[in-house]
């Protein structure tokens, strides 16, 4: 996946708001009231709700464009600053409103208490005709726009409606981030992101945060409100998208949830850019996947940024065809994000059907599949001095083009004991016609499979009857 977003242009409308974290340490119970008392040490302001959003595609090098509300208070003028810091492009609009923000009080790693800053915002028909008038405009210089709705006005039902009708006339994806428990006002729009809590709030009734609860509840919702994708983001449990053809649910790519927040606005980002870019919808995912996995990682509202997306994608993108320098740093990756690691190995001089047919069902034991492939040398070893047929880079090269397939690695050794022993895999996968006692490296491994031949299928056979 090519992990550039400069061409794209995103506008995102929605809810602005500023938080604010007071963070210090807490060694004594106030004297006044039996409450902790927070030595202040650190004073840090972050873009949240919308502007959040801004700033995760901003960080991502995307274009962008910010529409909504912002006080000429304190906190709107540190706001606007910071918006300014990050080169985003934004209309502001100013009601004679407070900005919303959200101080919080953090003493010893544990927030003490949350103090919200906001007005009840009932947008009047003039303002309404303003905000059309700018929606109107910008619709055309962008590709893709972001509803980010967090409940606090801008996102009312004439604004949504209007800007999901304007952008089907010329055929522009909209996504939304949604808020409350009646999503009349989205109809229609191509991507809705809620989470299971979100979701269950619309469907008014009670859903686990399992498949069968989010199938069959995501699918109602899907269907009421005529969206295209229903993505549910389900905290440990990865991310379900609900199509009317089909429910699949990815993995979650966390290694360790720190803090939450924001990890919504991250999937929403990267959803717009691979929608901007066509990307097809399991690559969107599995990028949004990622990103939520690195942002929960993170301490407070921080967004993903282009390097850390482009480090994780080094590893998997451009290194399908490994060595035993980097194969450590492979191991590790999967290890941290519980990934379930097949190992199978063997000559594949001559590719032929069974060896697509075995690969394919190795694969399907287990998440990450990598294949130890006899190197030159040692297939003369094994089959005499006139194989291999095809050298071990065209081989490794062959095998590297399956998407099955995770990763190559080129072994020298008679048999594959010594990787089997660094990996050690969570499935040794081996042909049905082994014994499992005759299988080597199993001791090594979690569990072996022994996964049956296609009959008839053989490298030797084929080479036998093109030599007669």
């Amino acid at each position: 996946m090519k992990l550039n977003f400069s061409t794209v242009n995103i506008l995102v409308v929605g809810d602005m708001m500023l938080d604010i974290y007071y963070t210090g340490d807490v060694s004594r119970i106030s004297p006044e009231a039996p409450v902790p008392v927070v030595k202040i040490g650190d004073t840090t302001n972050r873009l949240g709700g919308a502007c959040n959003v801004a700033n995760n595609l901003s960080h991502i090098n995307a274009n962008v464009r910010l529409l909504g509300l912002a006080g000429d208070d304190a906190h709107g003028k540190i706001l606007r600053k910071m918006l300014d810091n990050i080169k985003v492009s934004y209309e502001l609009y100013n009601f004679q409103h407070n900005t919303t923000s959200k101080l919080r009080v953090i003493g010893s790693r544990q927030q003490i208490v949350r103090l919200d800053f906001e007005d009840e915002i009932v947008l009047d028909s003039t303002s309404i005709k303003e905000i059309k008038k700018t929606i109107k405009s910008d619709l055309k210089l962008n590709d893709v726009i972001i509803i980010s709705d967090y409940g606090k006005g801008f996102c009312c039902d004439e604004i949504c409606t209007y800007l999901i009708s304007e952008a089907k006339k010329i055929s522009k994806p909209i996504i939304i981030d949604p808020k409350g428990n009646d999503w009349t006002k989205y109809k229609g729009a191509t991507v809705v992101t809620p989470n299971v809590k979100e979701l269950a709030e619309v469907a008014n009734i009670s859903i686990k945060n399992t498949d069968e609860d989010v199938y069959k509840y995501g699918r109602l919702i899907k269907d009421r409100y005529d969206i295209e994708y229903l993505i549910v983001t389900r905290s440990d449990q990865g991310i379900t998208v609900i199509t009317s053809d089909y429910a699949k649910t990815f993995k979650a790519e966390s290694k360790e949830v720190f803090d939450v927040s924001g990890a919504g606005d991250t999937v929403v980002s990267i959803l717009a850019v691979s929608f901007a870019l066509n990307k097809d919808i399991t690559e969107t995912i599995e990028l949004a996947n990622r990103a939520a996995g690195i942002v929960v990682g993170k301490a407070h509202t921080v967004p993903i940024t282009i390097d850390e997306l482009k480090e994780s994608y080094n590893l998997i993108e451009h290194s399908k065809m490994i060595t035993t320098k980097n194969l450590d740093k492979v191991l590790v990756y999967y290890r941290d994000r519980g990934k379930k690691i097949v190992f199978t190995n063997g000559c594949f001089d001559i590719l032929h059907i069974g060896h697509v047919k075995y690969l394919q069902a190795a694969k399907e034991v287990g998440d990450v599949l990598i294949v130890g492939l006899n190197s030159d040398k040692s297939v003369k070893v094994l089959k005499g001095n006139t194989r291999p047929i095809n050298n071990q880079t065209d081989r490794a090269t062959l095998l590297s083009a399956f998407s099955f397939i995770d990763h190559v690695i080129i072994f020298n050794d008679e048999t594959p004991i010594e990787l089997i022993k660094t990996i050690q895999p969570d499935v040794l996968v081996k042909g049905g016609d082994y014994k499992l006692e005759e299988v080597v490296g199993r001791e090594y491994a979690a569990k072996v499979e022994l996964i049956d031949f296609v009959e008839g299928y053989s490298s030797t056979n084929i080479i036998n009857k093109i030599s007669s």
